[in-house]
């Protein structure tokens, strides 16, 4: 089983091409956070703790015990909590631009700046002036209209609070115990994670790869996604 948990102002469908490649060989999970997607009408959670038990709870009404578990930006830091409460249940553990430190040092803006644009701008400008900052391939790169449509889905509440949420995270002090073999995906002109939070990550892992992307930024998996699903495959290659 593979779960992909995406990030803030994401949705299921930005891994479509993911479910496609991998599908022959894992029966592949996409939850939408409570608020995003496609469950945009469901209540807004401000805790990346709460974030992580809603998709837990998922994965218990599907009966499924056992799984990779795959978490981008925000849901990277969901998948360190989910791990980090039921390490058994997790196989292997994919960390994809994200860090361990939720405040997120040296992003491209402050939270705090980001909320405040958030309530005068509303969530469609919002995400279209925050995705263009995850492509590394100019002003209007290849895919960047798929994350405006899913992201202007989500609820303004939602938008707040997963602000909220990742602002009042720390993930530090629980990497030790993330034994699981893990892979740490990032690309390299990445803006919202900087080297120095994907390094802690990296280094804190107790068995822990490091895969870095070159040239691209935040949405590596649209921006070259040939080579983020090779990446991922040799590292699903791997035995738990």
């Amino acid at each position: 089983m593979l779960v992909l948990v995406h990030g803030y102002l994401g949705g299921s469908e930005q891994w479509t091409a993911e479910i496609d490649r991998f599908s022959d060989r894992f029966d592949v999970i996409a939850p939408d956070l409570p608020g995003f997607g496609e469950a945009a009408d469901r209540a807004a959670c401000g805790t990346i703790a709460g974030l992580a038990a809603a998709v837990t709870r998922l994965l218990d009404d599907l009966g499924v015990d056992r799984f990779t578990l795959l978490g981008h930006s925000m849901g990277g830091m969901i998948a360190q909590e989910a791990a980090a409460a039921r390490p058994e249940r997790v196989e292997r553990l994919v960390l994809y631009g994200t860090g361990p430190l939720g405040l997120m040092p040296d992003r491209f803006e402050p939270i705090d700046v980001s909320r405040e644009r958030l309530k005068a701008d509303g969530v469609a400008r919002t995400i279209r002036r925050i995705g263009a900052t995850w492509f590394s391939s100019g002003r209007e790169p290849r895919g960047l209209d798929m994350l405006i449509r899913i992201g202007s889905r989500a609820s303004e509440a939602a938008a707040l609070a997963g602000l909220d949420a990742m602002q009042g995270w720390d993930g530090r002090g629980a990497l030790g115990r993330l034994t699981m073999p893990a892979l740490v995906i990032w690309g390299d002109g990445d803006r919202s994670y900087r080297w120095p939070q994907v390094e802690a990550l990296w280094r804190g892992l107790p068995d822990a790869r490091l895969a870095v992307i070159p040239g691209v930024s935040h949405a590596a998996h649209v921006e070259k996604p040939g080579l983020f699903h090779a990446i991922l495959a040799d590292f699903l290659r791997r035995e738990p």
